[in-house]
């Protein structure tokens, strides 16, 4: 349906009371793709449509819904988890985040993000973009990356955006080529917001994985109660025009106090730290086990569970939250499960990292 944007288009001239009523009956009751759709619709019908529907659609971590693209930058829910799969194409070096829409550990799920590897001579890259085949940094879709070291056992998270006010961008010569020369409303950041270390591996495959994650733009109270992490609550206008079936919006009345968008104070605000939660072996079956409560099935060197590092200062029922899990379910397919106060982009590089194996680490 193509959207109407003068006034004189009969569903504008509808009665703002019965509008909204209409129009928030069809958001509560449509909670998971692909019925979901129908609210993307009705805010590309005319302008008043979408003002309405700006002003009743939640952030994912209130509503626990993802609806629109911003929603993939935006931390989880606190209460419960996001469940997602991810599927690797060994061929392309492509891999592919879906968000789960059945308590199967693979259906055919909503498309999410996509990631394609790219090996250099002093390091790897995984290029992550909204869009699977615009898997380039000058393209409207390009959204972050992860590099690793030249060993493999260091990555860091870049994000395409700003991820809170105030922060600033590492400045490379890609960077500057791309924002220069091809074009000043392509979205060439790179914002440090995530450094994912594993420590070296003397035993090989016969020894776990030690992963260590810090999340430099959130802060370690975040995961305390009343605690609270930056948030995105828009693309620019440069990306909108690159998706104009899209709405690429988030309302006034739902933007959170600045307060929570403001870069951290490095001598009151430590980063949010992580770790894997480190498996037990099992006498029976010769073998490091975690409970991943049935969402990984195959034993593999890549499943992991993140939880609260120690040095976050935290104890009780926060310390022992996990607030990323990821393990193998066959050959190329993977199940990622997330929740607050990481995103569906945080959560998708650091799963990422565990793919891009190096001798050091195993």
């Amino acid at each position: 349906m193509d959207e109407i944007e003068g006034g004189n288009c009969y569903w504008a001239n509808m009665p703002p009371e019965l509008l909204r009523e209409v129009l928030m009956k069809i958001e509560d009751s449509e909670s998971s793709w692909p019925a979901r759709k129908h609210v993307v619709a009705c805010a590309g019908v005319c302008k008043s449509w979408r003002e309405i529907i700006k002003e009743l659609i939640k952030t994912l971590e209130v509503s626990g819904k993802i609806t629109f693209p911003i929603s993939i930058k935006q931390p989880g829910p606190r209460e419960s988890v996001i469940q997602c799969f991810v599927k690797r194409n060994r061929a392309t070096q492509m891999h592919y985040l879906y968000l789960s829409l059945s308590q199967a550990l693979a259906d055919d799920g909503k498309f999410l993000l996509a990631a394609r590897r790219f090996r250099r001579p002093a390091f790897t890259e995984y290029v992550i973009s909204l869009h699977p085949d615009h898997m380039f940094r000058a393209s409207g879709s390009y959204i972050g990356k992860l590099r690793s070291n030249f060993l493999g056992n260091k990555f860091v998270v870049y994000d395409a955006l700003p991820p809170h006010a105030g922060a600033k961008m590492l400045q490379t010569r890609s960077t500057q080529m791309v924002g220069l020369k091809i074009s000043p409303r392509v979205p060439a950041g790179n914002y440090p917001v995530a450094q994912i270390t594993y420590e070296l591996n003397v035993l090989g495959a016969r020894s776990p994985r030690r992963m260590h994650c810090v999340m430099d733009t959130i802060p370690a109270s975040a995961i305390k109660p009343g605690g609270v992490a930056p948030i995105q609550i828009d693309f620019p206008f440069s990306k909108a025009n690159s998706f104009p079936a899209i709405p690429f919006f988030w309302s006034n009345s739902n933007r959170l106090d600045k307060s929570l968008s403001a870069p951290l104070d490095s001598k009151k605000e430590a980063s949010l730290v992580l770790r894997n939660e480190a498996p037990r072996w099992n006498q029976q079956l010769h073998c490091w086990c975690l409970n991943f409560h049935g969402r990984v099935t195959v034993a593999s060197v890549k499943n992991f569970q993140l939880v609260a590092s120690p040095e976050n200062g935290v104890v009780g029922a926060e310390n022992e939250k996990i607030f990323l899990q990821f393990g193998k379910v066959g050959k190329d397919a993977f199940t990622m499960d997330f929740s607050y106060p990481l995103s569906a982009f945080q959560a998708f590089a650091i799963s990422l990292s565990s793919f891009d194996t190096k001798s050091t680490r195993e």
